[in-house]
C-alpha cells in the first residue's frame, strides 16, 4: 500500500495578495496533485501592519490606539472599508464579495464590541492590564488571517473545488484549549486527502501565540500543524527565492537561489533579520525530522531551497552574503574587567534585565562590545549601564555576513579582508566560531551596501 504523504505549505503575506498566481502556481499547479496539502495562509500584505504596528518601521496600528484607551471603532471601520476594497479586488477570480463582505463585517463588528467591553475593564482598574492587552493583541490579530483563509476557500469552492476553510482562531468559541490541542480538535473532522485545506495562520490558545512568538505566530502555526499532522514536508511559499544575497543590492543577475542548505545556516539568517523562517517555528520541525522546503511562488519550475537537519555542502563555499544596517554598537570598558571571572555575566544580566539578546559579542582584556538591535538599545539600557561601568560606548553601525552550512576553507577569512580593505572599508570588529559556519564583520553603517556587494563579489562569484 502507496503510504499517504502530507504537506503543510504556509503563504506568506505579500504573496497572498497575489491570489490569482497563487492558484495557478501553488494550489491548482498539479491537477492530479491538490490534496493531501494543507495551506497555511498569512493576512494579506500589510493588513497585520495595520491591525497591529508596521513589523518594521514600528508605525502604530489600531493595537497602540487601544492601548492607549482611545475608541478604536473609526479605525476598525476605516479596516472594514479597506477588506471590503480587497474583496472586490478578487471578484475577477472567482470571489463571492457580498458573502465575503458579510463574512469579514460580522468579524471585524464581534472584535470591536469585545474591544470596547475591554476597555470598559481596563477603566475599571480591577483587572491585570498586561493580561488585557496581550488579548486585544491576540484579538485583533485573528481577523487577517480569517480574512485570507475565508476568501481563499470561496474563491476555490466557487471554481468547483472541494475545498474547507480551516478556522483556528477559535471565533466565538469560549472553551479553553491549548494551541496543539485547537489545531487537533479543529482537524479532527477533516480528511486533507478529500478537501483543500485552507487554514488560519493564527490559532488561538491558552498559553498565547503571540505571547512568546508575536508576529511570527504564522510561522509557529505551520510548524505546529506539520508536526502534530505528522507531515512528510514543510513548503512556505514568499515572492522571492532564498539567493546568494539580496538581489535589491546585489544586482539580479548576479545572486543565485540557494538549492540546499541546513538549519544552522537557517539560523544564523534569522539572527540578523534574513527570516526564512522563524527560529521558534524551525526548530521544532527539525527535531521532528521534517525538511523545509522554501519556494518562490511565482517561479513554479524551480524546485527552491531545501533544508534538512544534516545537509552540509560537498565543497568548501560561502552560499549566502547578508546583513544588517539597524544594528548598534554597544561597548563596555571597564579596567576592572581583566583578570576578574565572571565580568561579562554583569553586562549579561543588564541585558537580560531589559530583555535584549546581542547578535555578536567580541572581548579583550578591558573591553567587551556587543552588536545589537538598534531599536532595543533604549535609553534605559544606556542609562543601566553606565551606572555600573566606568564607559560606555554607542555607535550606530551595520553588520555584513557571510553564511554558509561549509566555510571551513583555508584563506576565506582573508579573502573577505581582503576585498573589504581594497574597497577602504575599515572592518570595526570581525567574529567567527570555530564552527565556521557564520563570518561576522562589523563595518560602518554608510558602507553597508558596498560591504555587501565585494563580498559576494569576493566569496560568491569568483569561487
Amino acid at each position: 500500500m502507496t503510504k499517504t504523504i502530507l504537506r503543510v505549505e504556509k503563504i506568506g503575506g505579500t504573496t497572498m495578495s497575489r491570489f490569482g498566481e497563487v492558484l495557478k502556481n501553488v494550489i491548482l499547479k498539479e491537477k492530479t496533485d491538490i490534496y493531501n496539502r494543507i495551506h497555511i495562509v498569512s493576512a494579506y500584505a500589510g493588513i497585520t501592519n495595520y491591525l497591529l504596528e508596521h513589523k518594521k518601521t514600528g508605525t502604530p496600528g489600531i493595537y497602540q490606539i487601544f492601548e492607549q484607551g482611545e475608541d478604536c471603532e473609526q479605525a476598525m471601520t476605516e479596516l472594514q472599508n479597506r477588506l471590503c476594497e480587497l474583496n472586490s479586488s478578487f471578484a475577477a477570480i472567482g470571489l463571492d464579495v457580498e458573502t465575503a463582505d458579510q463574512f469579514i463585517c460580522r468579524r471585524i463588528n464581534f472584535a470591536l464590541n469585545i474591544l470596547k467591553s475591554m476597555n470598559n475593564v481596563l477603566a475599571s482598574g480591577y483587572v491585570n492590564r498586561n493580561e488585557l492587552l496581550l488579548a486585544a493583541r491576540e484579538l485583533l490579530a485573528s481577523i487577517g488571517e480569517m480574512h485570507s483563509a475565508f476568501n481563499s476557500t470561496n474563491i476555490l469552492q466557487n471554481l468547483g473545488y472541494d475545498a474547507t476553510f480551516v478556522d483556528l482562531s477559535g471565533w466565538q468559541d469560549s472553551k479553553e484549549r491549548t494551541i496543539d490541542e485547537r489545531i487537533q480538535h479543529t482537524f479532527r473532522t477533516i480528511d486533507p486527502s478529500r478537501t483543500i485545506c485552507v487554514a488560519t495562520g493564527y490559532t488561538k490558545g491558552t498559553e498565547g501565540i503571540m505571547r512568546e512568538f508575536d508576529r511570527g505566530y504564522s510561522e509557529v502555526t505551520f510548524s505546529k500543524v506539520g508536526i502534530l499532522l505528522n507531515a512528510h514536508e514543510a513548503i512556505i511559499h514568499k515572492e522571492y527565492h532564498l539567493c546568494s544575497g539580496d538581489p535589491a543590492i546585489i544586482g539580479e543577475d548576479k545572486v543565485h537561489p540557494i538549492c540546499n542548505t541546513n538549519f544552522d545556516v537557517a539560523d544564523q539568517l534569522a539572527d540578523v533579520g534574513m527570516e526564512a523562517i522563524h527560529p521558534k517555528a524551525s526548530k521544532p520541525l527539525e527535531m521532528a525530522g521534517i525538511s523545509i522546503r522554501v519556494m518562490n511562488a511565482f517561479d513554479p519550475s524551480h524546485s527552491g531551497t531545501i533544508m534538512t537537519k544534516d545537509y552540509i555542502c560537498p565543497q568548501s563555499k560561502t552560499e549566502v552574503i547578508t546583513g544588517s544596517n539597524t544594528v548598534t554598537s554597544l561597548e563596555i570598558h571597564d579596567t576592572h574587567m581583566v583578570g576578574e571571572v565572571g565580568f561579562d555575566m554583569k553586562i549579561m544580566q543588564v541585558l537580560q534585565d531589559h530583555n535584549v539578546s546581542y547578535i555578536t559579542k567580541v572581548t579583550n582584556a578591558n573591553t567587551i562590545g556587543m552588536i545589537i538591535y538598534e531599536k532595543e538599545c533604549t535609553p534605559d539600557l544606556i542609562a543601566d549601564m553606565q551606572k555600573k561601568f566606568e564607559l560606555v560606548i554607542i555607535e550606530n553601525t551595520a553588520i555584513v555576513c557571510a553564511i554558509g552550512s561549509n566555510i571551513a576553507k583555508p584563506g576565506i577569512l582573508a579573502c573577505a579582508t581582503r576585498a573589504l580593505a581594497d574597497a577602504n572599508i575599515n572592518i570595526l570588529t570581525v567574529s567567527q566560531t570555530s564552527r565556521q559556519t557564520n563570518m561576522q564583520f562589523t563595518v560602518a553603517r554608510e558602507h553597508f551596501v558596498l560591504a555587501q556587494r565585494v563580498l559576494h563579489r569576493a566569496l560568491c562569484e569568483e569561487e
